[in-house]
């Protein structure tokens, strides 16, 4: 008897593994949340921003950014955790004087991000699903793309499945942001939220807004920001992903348009 309750315990067990391996994909662009999901056990994910430009005028100035591949590669490492890294290969930020027109222009590599997600609930991504992120910044770019002071901060994805289209998420985040002169780091943190509606079986949509307070000893401020974005799926382990994100405040940038692609091998 007890062999074959052992032998039907494992055979449920055999049967039940699968699930979390065969979930489906999850990228984490586009969107300001981050979706509790985890990458499956063995599953590699690769998430590149093919092009990101962002514009923020100011009283004395405008300035245009464009990020060029910035790619995050998830690792799934285990059913409830995965490994990531991330990289801004090329970004060009384009900097106008609006008194005297000079302009100074800037094209260099980004730093490199390391962390790791552990799913605390449902890392399957069906119903209310927990993760934390905490993640490094190490400062390996560029003096004007990068930051040439390592950072840090911790993640708090949240998800909620409501149905098979609708989802919810939330993220609130924390951060010890590099100062804009370089010179240490200090508080910034931030919470997004929005939604997301599956339109038919291989786009999606979703709006989100994030508020961002930035304690820079030398520039304090709170962002107000809100975003659409859509993607596609035509396989799936494929993903397009387009996104427009607006200022609400004159201490957010006024406009960012991204596009990009997520492959999960």
């Amino acid at each position: 008897m007890r062999r074959l309750v052992a032998a039907g315990g494992l055979a449920m067990t055999l049967a039940a593994a699968p699930a979390l391996a065969q979930k489906s994909y999850c990228p984490e662009r586009p969107g300001l949340d981050t979706p509790a999901c985890i990458t499956a056990p063995g599953r590699v994910s690769v998430e590149t921003g093919v092009v990101d430009w962002t514009l923020d005028r100011q009283p004395d100035s405008r300035t245009d950014t464009v990020l060029i591949a910035d790619t995050l590669v998830r690792v799934g490492v285990a059913d409830q955790i995965e490994a990531r890294i991330g990289w801004t290969p090329y970004g060009h930020e384009r900097v106008r004087d609006r008194q005297t027109g000079a302009i100074d222009r800037v094209g260099q590599s980004g730093d490199v991000s390391l962390g790791m997600k552990a799913g605390l609930l449902h890392p399957d991504g069906n119903g209310l699903s927990l993760s934390l992120l905490p993640y490094v910044t190490l400062p390996v770019g560029g003096s004007t793309i990068g930051s040439r002071v390592a950072g840090g901060g911790l993640l708090v994805p949240v998800t909620f499945r409501l149905n098979d289209t609708v989802h919810l998420d939330a993220t609130p985040e924390i951060d010890a942001q590099p100062d804009e002169e370089r010179a240490g780091r200090h508080l910034r943190y931030s919470s997004a939220g929005g939604a997301t509606v599956k339109l038919n079986k291989t786009v999606s949509a979703a709006l989100e807004a994030q508020v961002i307070r930035d304690d820079d000893p030398d520039a304090r401020s709170t962002q107000w920001l809100s975003a659409a974005s859509v993607t596609w799926k035509p396989k799936k382990d494929w993903q397009f992903d387009m996104q427009t994100t607006l200022g609400l405040n004159h201490a957010a940038p006024d406009v960012e348009l991204a596009g990009g692609i997520s492959r999960r091998f």
